[in-house]
């Protein structure tokens, strides 16, 4: 999101700074004392503290699950002709876009909000912002699409005739649609140092940061922002799913139980008359075919709904405190900010939790994929035990064949000894 790698405002830094060595100690000139200066810093403000330790190992487990969980996603959709429907194209381009996110930026935030530094030069201070903000709107956009497209499936079926032809198209437009609107972002990151006395000595205290020309840019955008990749689209999703769940539960549409009720004293009453059972066979079927749509429809509700519960709950804290810092200006001559500064971790560290429970609701939810991720590892088990019976059958047959060559030569030795002796 917009000021995810961000640090905090360069003078509420540079204060706190001022404040814990002494106005007089970033003065100095000499060598010795500008090492101290450099040691101190470390010792108090760069050294990962308790609870920093503790968003270390958290961020690397994240890292992995949503690496190779998301890749498994993809890779179940790309084996299997039979999942590839319109909403698991959808679902790999939100993967997709999670394992970019994941490579690229999650790394970079990492060692930015532990050591409050951005090392990583002027061009990454440009690029990574920028993708990250795009992953954002992909998965934004992702999200409403998913939901448009079950919502005219389920509450409109007629009205409109999804493909997989129009979802690729639609995949393509949210990438184009993203990189476009997100060029703002990558336009204002600038690197900056906090502490300019030292700037030819250390990269400490560098940071990537928004420069605007005027305070009144970066409230108008980061307004538009909140609202554009976060509430107007949730809001248009929840009343989506709302009308999606009316008539998936509430209403009497084929297969529920009410009607299922009539249909088989229809089909009690006609029977007798019919006097064949091919027909009440038929219409059984058809019963039993409507049952499973439904319920398939339910589960696959039920999952996406989770998916934009997960989406919103881990992306509410960082729109909320960016809204606070660049819009209202709230953490400008904040007293606590140690508290504030771990509000943020925790938030950026929220994004990429987000990007790792994708698929684990997936796998929890969706009967298909759960299989294909146990096939997969069942696969990779399968392959380590067949390359290691490969090796102990290849081992063997070198062994055999060297005693065989032991035995051949021990012959041709004694066939040559009484050679000799005859």
């Amino acid at each position: 999101m917009s000021g995810i790698n961000g640090n905090f405002n360069c003078e509420e830094y540079l204060a706190s700074a001022q404040m814990a060595n002494g106005t007089e100690l970033l003065l100095r000139s000499s060598a010795d004392e500008d090492d101290e200066l450099l040691r101190y810093i470390w010792r108090e403000y760069l050294h990962p503290k308790q609870y920093e330790w503790v968003l270390i190992v958290a961020y690397i487990i994240v890292f992995f699950v949503s690496l190779i969980g998301n890749s498994l996603v993809c890779f179940a959709v790309w084996k299997n002709r039979h999942m590839r429907t319109v909403t698991n194209y959808f679902i790999v381009n939100l993967s997709f876009a999670d394992v970019l996110v994941t490579i690229i930026c999650l790394p970079a935030s990492l060692v930015v909000d532990i050591t409050e530094t951005w090392f990583f030069g002027k061009t990454l201070c440009k690029v990574v912002p920028y993708l990250q903000t795009i992953s954002v709107s992909v998965s934004v956009l992702t999200l409403s699409c998913i939901a448009q497209d079950r919502w005219y499936a389920i509450c409109h079926p007629l009205m409109f005739k999804s493909t997989a032809k129009r979802a690729r198209r639609s995949i393509v437009f949210i990438w184009l649609v993203s990189c476009v609107i997100m060029i703002p972002q990558a336009v204002v990151m600038e690197c900056s140092s906090l502490l300019p006395e030292l700037t030819n000595k250390t990269r400490l205290f560098t940071v990537c940061d928004e420069h605007w020309g005027a305070e009144v840019y970066p409230k108008v955008y980061h307004t538009c922002f909140f609202i554009v990749t976060y509430f107007a689209p949730l809001c248009l999703m929840v009343l989506a799913y709302i009308q999606i769940c009316h008539k998936l539960w509430c209403q009497q549409i084929p297969g529920s139980s009410s009607v299922m009720q009539r249909k088989w004293k229809s089909f009690q009453c006609s029977g007798p008359t019919l006097g064949s059972g091919e027909s009440v066979r038929v219409r059984t079927s058809t019963v039993c075919a409507e049952i499973k749509q439904v319920r398939a429809r339910r589960k696959t509700a039920r999952m996406l709904m989770v998916v934009l519960f997960v989406f919103a709950l881990c992306y509410l804290p960082i729109s909320v405190l960016n809204v606070m810092k660049r819009v209202f200006g709230t953490f400008k001559n904040t007293n606590d900010r140690e508290t504030v500064y771990a509000w943020f971790t925790f938030s950026h560290w929220l994004i990429y939790a987000n990007s790792a429970a994708n698929p684990i609701i997936y796998n929890f939810l969706s009967g298909k994929f759960r299989g294909e991720f146990k096939a997969a590892f069942s696969c990779c088990c399968l392959r380590r035990s067949h390359n290691q019976t490969q090796r102990i059958r290849t081992r063997t047959s070198t062994d055999s064949r060297k005693s065989l060559s032991t035995q051949v030569n021990n012959i041709d030795s004694v066939s040559g000894i009484s050679d000799q002796i005859v």
